[in-house]
């Protein structure tokens, strides 16, 4: 065994090099890994790194003699129910060589978790295409929210995404019909948040700004129509990323969303109307990984087509995707 050059390629942009290694050679263990960092064997361009050192490409990555090294066995698709298969093909609106965009219905849960037998992480393996990795998430939505889900057909473009996010140069905007109309009819929610407990029983509250477990949550809203103060559908943009943010903070103001099964208490169930989460994440605006900017937007899922009948809300046409 002898030292190897390895050089950081276009699709693995802003990898971390923890899971750069991963790749390249997953029988290595992260304390192995960070253990080589720390004595100076794993080097890029000559100089020491840590585990979490995000990678550019043309770098030269030194990897020394590691035991067992093998490359990854082929990445070999797992069989998938084709009714599975079928259902999540039907959710995709737009698709290029590095970008799938999913409209997801509402109560498909995107990853697992105690309880969840179906989620769209399982199904993946039905946009693959011939012998190419497996599509990836880079985000996730609520189980009970309906609308955009992006993924990325590779780790490379995943880690780009994933760093767009991050930096908030995704604009993303939600749809929600809320009961009452909020006053003012715009303007940004301030209000810290804070979860209690763990796992599925846990909730996300309002929390003072004092409280040691609070964290910054902000919100752009605005009422785009109403409905004789008794309901309002609302453009939502959060500007932070905090679980269940928007639900708490639309409770707030005073305008539960309607149907909301965890947050909206009594007020958010009104008879007439589905009793269901009426959040839809209706369109974003995220660079592009191949440059320039993609604009996309998801049609409204049948319960919200029908609230929105009932109240006279007049959503239009649903836009064609577009890269600028």
């Amino acid at each position: 065994m002898s030292v190897t050059q390895l050089t950081v390629s276009e699709d693995e942009a802003d990898i971390r090099l923890d899971r750069y290694f991963r790749r390249h050679y997953p029988h290595l263990t992260q304390g192995a890994l960070q253990k080589l960092c720390r004595t100076g064997q794993i080097r890029v361009d000559g100089k020491r790194v840590e585990a979490n050192t995000r990678l550019v490409p043309g770098q030269s990555v030194r990897v020394p003699p590691i035991p067992m090294a093998a490359k990854p066995s082929r990445d070999v698709p797992k069989a998938l129910n084709p009714k599975l298969a079928s259902e999540i093909r039907k959710m995709v609106i737009y698709s290029d060589p590095q970008i799938i965009v999913l409209n997801k219905p509402s109560g498909l849960a995107t990853q697992g978790g105690p309880g969840i037998t179906q989620h769209v992480d399982m199904m993946l393996d039905g946009l693959r295409e011939g012998d190419d990795p497996r599509p990836r998430l880079v985000h996730r939505i609520d189980r009970d929210t309906s609308g955009l889900l992006l993924l990325a057909r590779t780790p490379g473009v995943a880690a780009k995404l994933a760093t767009a996010f991050r930096g908030r140069d995704v604009k993303k905007t939600y749809w929600a019909v809320v009961v009452g109309r909020p006053d003012p009819m715009s303007g940004e929610i301030d209000q810290p948040l804070a979860r209690l407990g763990a796992g599925p029983g846990s909730i996300t509250i309002a929390a003072d700004r004092n409280d040691e477990d609070a964290q910054s949550a902000r919100t752009d809203y605005e009422v785009l129509d109403s409905a004789a103060r008794k309901f309002s559908w609302l453009g939502l943009s959060p500007l932070t990323g905090r679980t269940h943010q928007l639900r708490v903070h639309c409770e707030s103001l005073g305008t539960p969303i309607l149907g909301d099964p965890k947050y909206g208490g009594d007020k958010a169930h009104v008879d007439g109307f589905a009793d269901r989460l009426h959040l839809h994440a209706r369109s974003l605006v995220l660079p592009h990984p191949a440059g320039g900017w993609l604009e996309v937007s998801a049609e409204l899922p049948p319960h919200m087509k029908e609230t929105f009948r009932t109240l006279g809300f007049t959503a239009g046409s649903t836009p064609a995707p577009r890269r600028r």
